[in-house]
């Protein structure tokens, strides 16, 4: 055990109430007024620990985002959390049971955002201090409905970052960083027909349904497992009374792409889709929501650090590819070394279990302390 993994056991309690504190300040996404109080919760965290104050970045409709910045070394590290959640007030209770914290975003991702702040306060109790490193703190609140109005501000901040770090959680059962992810296409496909009566006229409609059904058979064809892509058709609507002919369908694609090259052909695919019906129309909206984020020599190398970082705690550490996207999309996307998965150990993203492990907080603190500090020697 280190000097700071040993200061991390010692105040893992600390670090449990802290958790707690944020977890309690529940933050749904389209809530704003609920997430701008979870984002000053978070805010008298950094004050009281680091002596930071936010630049914050106002917003009209989602809760605003916050930035802190510690430290004026040479290396520029991006740390990219979000503080919003999928839970609406009240839905799912903060239970500790058996070792475990469950509650309303407390594995995705608050368990992330606690930890990273204490293992920035741990170099400074323990270290002195933050040698050769300025470490950015950027604190988003739309990341659970596709960062609409963050994106442009995280790829912003990641232009003059020399790595970004994200603390999503890492994989359950092998507790694995994220090196690559897919790439997220989401796109809304609207057919037009032409309604008629299903019985004594049903040969003058032109069934916006069935022109769906071609769609949505050919869309789901284009899975292909060897390659990486998946298509999903999520929703599908259409249609009036069971005795009319259709006029109208509606349906959601959802895609998911390993590189940029199949993304880029995907993309092309899906926004040239042309009707098999005669007479009956298409529109497609939508875009590659989130780029592929794709594991390269860089990559490689800032995994190699938090390798070297988790023997010096005392594990194994391992990578993994995951078919979901975060926000280190959009910086790996630009080419910025990018890590994700230093979050919260636990399960149930999304689901009422959502849980982390409490044994684990100080582990995981303590693992993206020594990543910064081999950071920081590069």
């Amino acid at each position: 055990m280190t000097k700071l993994s040993d200061y991390f056991y010692k105040k893992q309690e600390e670090i449990k109430e802290d958790l707690l504190t944020l977890t309690r300040a529940e933050s749904p996404t389209p809530d704003k007024k609920l997430v701008d109080e979870c984002g000053q919760e978070l805010a008298k965290l950094f004050y009281d620990y680091l002596g930071l104050k936010p630049e914050v970045f106002k917003q009209d409709v989602q809760g605003d985002h916050l930035k802190f910045t510690v430290g004026n070394g040479g290396k520029r590290v991006l740390f990219l959390v979000h503080f919003d959640t999928v839970w609406d007030k009240g839905r799912i209770p903060i239970v500790e049971k058996e070792g475990k914290l469950y509650g309303p975003g407390v594995f995705d991702m608050k368990s992330g955002i606690i930890q990273a702040l204490w293992a920035v306060k741990g170099l400074i109790d323990i270290e002195g201090g933050l040698d050769n490193l300025e470490i950015v703190f950027l604190c988003t609140s739309d990341e659970e409905i596709g960062s609409i109005s963050s994106r442009s501000l995280i790829e912003q901040e990641a232009k003059t970052a020399d790595v970004v770090l994200v603390t999503e959680a890492p994989v359950h059962g092998s507790g694995a960083l994220k090196t690559s992810r897919n790439g997220v296409g989401i796109y809304e496909l609207i057919v037009k027909g032409h309604s008629s009566h299903a019985g004594s006229h049903h040969y003058d409609g032109i069934s916006a349904i069935k022109e769906m059904a071609h769609q949505i058979i050919k869309l789901e064809g284009m899975t292909d497992y060897d390659v990486g892509t998946t298509v999903n058709i999520g929703i599908v609507e259409g249609g009036t009374r069971l005795n009319v002919v259709p006029d109208h369908a509606r349906a959601t694609i959802d895609f998911r792409v390993k590189t940029k090259e199949e993304g880029a052909r995907m993309v092309k695919v899906v926004e040239n889709l042309q009707p098999l019906t005669e007479g009956a129309k298409m529109e497609v909206r939508g875009e590659l929501n989130r780029p592929p984020m794709e594991r390269t020599e860089a990559t490689a190398k800032l995994f190699s650090y938090a390798k070297d970082a988790a023997k010096e705690i005392g594990f194994e550490l391992k990578e993994a590819h995951i078919g979901g996207g975060s926000d280190g999309n959009f910086t790996a996307g630009l080419g910025i070394p990018t890590i994700d998965g230093l979050g919260g150990y636990g399960d149930g993203a999304h689901a009422e279990h959502e849980h982390i492990d409490l044994d684990e907080l100080p582990k995981r603190t303590a693992l993206i302390a020594h990543l910064l500090k081999n950071i920081a020697k590069e």
